[in-house]
């Protein structure tokens, strides 16, 4: 009987690296003897694995919302603090950006003339949002707040919100502690609940 094939198992040990690799060298900077070379492994494995660099940096690119969103639902398990919302837009407005796997996205869009790299940024700005509109509904349901702007265009502003905070953080235009209540103040408004 054959062997089971590893491939979707060492894709997973070795995304994590290659994702750091990214948001270190970009995409272009990036190269496959670099990406190899920081995995440990030789550029044969990588292409068995993958077929080309584009399809590591695609895998990227997911990794940044499965990444988030696996610290999320940690976070959501807690029932210390507030709705799953507010817990959320707690520990982003300490933690947004510490793995600085924004930049994969960052250097995404400087990509997005490619058809492919475009979808990838695409799905990955829509799981983000719906995911976020998820925790707003209930947040809003569980309080009764239905006279605010609709949960879809919230959750799009908070999308962007993030975006602008590791912007800041990128090029160093807000101290953390403002970038905090950035999050927290405006976050909270999107919310419902005043700041």
């Amino acid at each position: 009987m054959p062997r089971p094939s590893r491939t979707a198992e060492r894709r997973r040990e070795l995304l994590p690296v290659l994702a750091e690799a990214f948001v270190e060298l970009g995409f272009r900077r990036a190269t496959t003897a670099a990406l190899a070379r920081r995995s440990g492994v030789q550029e044969t494995i990588l292409y068995r694995l993958w077929p080309d660099k584009k399809a590591m940096f695609l895998a990227a690119i997911g990794h940044v919302f499965e990444r988030s969103k696996a610290i999320w639902t940690e976070r959501l398990a807690s029932t210390d603090g507030g709705s799953a919302a507010e817990r959320l837009l707690e520990y982003e407005s300490r933690h947004l950006g510490e793995f600085g796997l924004y930049r994969i996205l960052f250097a995404g869009l400087g990509e997005s003339d490619d058809p492919e790299i475009r979808a990838r940024m695409r799905e990955t700005y829509r799981r983000f949002e719906q995911f976020i509109r998820r925790q707003i509904e209930e947040h809003r349901g569980e309080r009764g707040r239905t006279s605010l702007p609709a949960a879809e265009l919230s959750a799009w502003a908070l999308v962007g919100l993030g975006t602008i905070a590791s912007l800041t953080r990128e090029l160093d235009l807000l101290p953390a502690g403002k970038r905090a209540r950035l999050l927290t103040e405006v976050g909270r408004a999107l919310l419902g609940k005043r700041a």
